[in-house]
């Protein structure tokens, strides 16, 4: 990308400025603490993977009903991303931070104790009102507190934790369905079945993350935009070694004291939207619509589908998220060295061909039929053998694959979440927390996450009906758009490593 197109997309052509001292476990403290929101944000979007097809059996719902009640907390994740950037604004980020911890709280348990589907949308609606809410403030803390030539590393810890609490809340599920009688629908403790207590364990982590935030300090950047200069250079001082007055006035240059940004503030002058905040957007809705969260949301329900027992599909899904959390270190080695482009172009090859394998598989393989049932309340169902337990799959009609198809498709998952894992799961968090300029960030943020819940709604919500045309459809969309995120970041992203947030003008 040359100078010029640089400038135009709202990126410095000032080359980046030196290193500077830092303290490094000062930064990794206050980048932990912002990531808890991430770690809330995988648990509380991960936890229904367990719970699907025992909620389904216990409300007597159907597929669609099924599937909204799933993606329906992808709504509050939308509103909660929206608000959040301009309430980071209005109220400071550790406030946000605190509302979002009592929102998930609020929601574990909700859902824990629901009554039917329609009172569980509600619950889930609160809970992803956190998860959005989550989902940008910690970026932009995280971006905001972080010397710039780890700043990589750091916005990292925000998929690393999302990761990890897709891992807890997978292995949780699991933990509370293993070996018991019934699975998720047996009796735990205070007579609640397991797929209750899977949502209510999130108090834990939920309440962790709101007495924690009261721990840190608020953000450098946001003190300044009050005008409150010594408290910020109090906290750039806990930070940084040196360079604390230049940094500074690099702040009050790109801040006005009384200004809060609104969504005129990404507008260009003549009209129109900024193209960098397209480019936000954008780089939200390639993240998603290349299929990763179908993965996450219903890998125990598939892997049952292609013929797993919910044992072996629940452990499938816990090694799934393990591969996850390993590739996300892989990135955090890898982003501020080898930069954001090259690291999202790699990723993007990767997913392109591992997609494809399972676009092919299911679209040629021989298919083995599976055993069927009548089970009341549902008709004819497919089961996974003749004696085991009938799997109330988002798509009734799939056909289970054969001893030689099955392993392979499970081969090109786990590699289409490894090159996901190191590229696009990390870097898109890093980018959208960096590649705006302080007048616009938090609300710029909020814009390009609520595209992304929102995008991710659509793919949720739509993977049973495409799933109902055919898995190999399904996978074919989600590899065309695996190769155009190629294009599009060779061609329109910015890298941004090694430059400062005041730079990016």
């Amino acid at each position: 990308m040359n100078a010029s197109s640089s400038q135009e997309l709202g990126m410095s052509s000032q080359p980046a400025s030196p290193p500077k001292d830092y303290r490094i476990a000062k930064v990794i403290q206050l980048a932990f603490v912002a990531a808890l929101g991430g770690f809330l944000f995988g648990f509380d979007t991960a936890v229904i993977n367990g719970a699907v097809t025992p909620m389904r059996e216990d409300f007597g719902m159907g597929a669609g009903l099924t599937g909204f009640v799933v993606s329906s907390a992808l709504l509050g994740c939308m509103v909660g991303a929206y608000l959040a950037g301009r309430l980071a604004d209005k109220w400071g980020r550790i406030r946000v931070m605190v509302v979002a911890a009592a929102l998930f709280t609020v929601s574990a348990i909700g859902s824990g104790l629901a009554v039917g589907p329609w009172d569980m949308i509600v619950w889930r609606v609160i809970g992803g009102l956190g998860v959005g809410a989550a989902s940008v403030i910690a970026p932009a803390y995280i971006a905001e507190v972080s010397p710039a030539d780890i700043r990589g590393r750091m916005g990292s810890l925000q998929q690393l934790a999302i990761v990890s609490g897709i891992f807890v809340a997978l292995l949780s599920d699991y933990a509370l369905a293993a070996g018991a009688e019934d699975g998720a629908n047996s009796s735990l403790a205070l007579g609640l079945d397991a797929w209750r207590w899977m949502f209510i364990v999130e108090i834990v982590p939920a309440v962790a993350y709101g007495v924690l935030a009261l721990t840190i300090p608020e953000s450098p950047r946001y003190l300044m935009h009050l005008g409150q200069e010594k408290k910020a250079r109090e906290v750039l001082s806990s930070v940084l070694t040196a360079g604390i007055e230049e940094r500074i006035k690099e702040i009050r240059r790109t801040i006005v004291a009384d200004h809060k940004s609104s969504i005129r503030d990404l507008m260009k002058p003549g009209g129109g939207v900024l193209p960098i905040v397209y480019i936000g957007i954008a780089l939200s809705v390639f993240q998603q619509f290349v299929g990763i969260n179908v993965i996450f949301y219903y890998s125990s329900t598939l892997w049952q589908a292609v013929g797993f027992t919910e044992d072996d599909a629940l452990k499938q899904t816990v090694i799934t998220s393990v591969t996850n959390i390993v590739v996300t270190l892989v990135a955090i080695a890898l982003i501020d060295k080898i930069g954001r482009r090259k690291l999202l172009m790699i990723g993007s090859s990767g997913m392109f061909l591992a997609l494809g394998t399972m676009m092919v598989i299911f679209l040629t393989a021989p298919l083995e039929l599976p055993a069927t049932a009548d089970v009341p309340g549902e008709g004819t169902v497919k089961c996974v053998t003749e004696t085991a337990d009938c799997v109330p799959a988002p798509n009734l009609d799939m056909a289970f694959l054969g001893d030689a198809s099955g392993p392979v498709a499970l081969i090109a998952a786990n590699a289409f979440v490894v090159f996901f894992g190191m590229s696009w799961g990390p870097a898109v968090w890093v980018l959208l927390g960096e590649m705006f300029n302080n007048t616009i960030r938090a609300t710029a943020l909020g814009v390009a996450a609520a595209a992304q819940w929102l995008a991710n709604f659509a793919i949720s919500t739509s993977f049973p009906v495409f799933a109902d045309i055919g898995l190999g459809f399904a996978y074919g969309f989600y590899t065309v758009f695996a190769l155009l995120s190629w294009f599009f970041v060779m061609k329109f992203v910015p890298e941004t490593r090694g430059i400062e947030l005041e730079d990016m003008e």
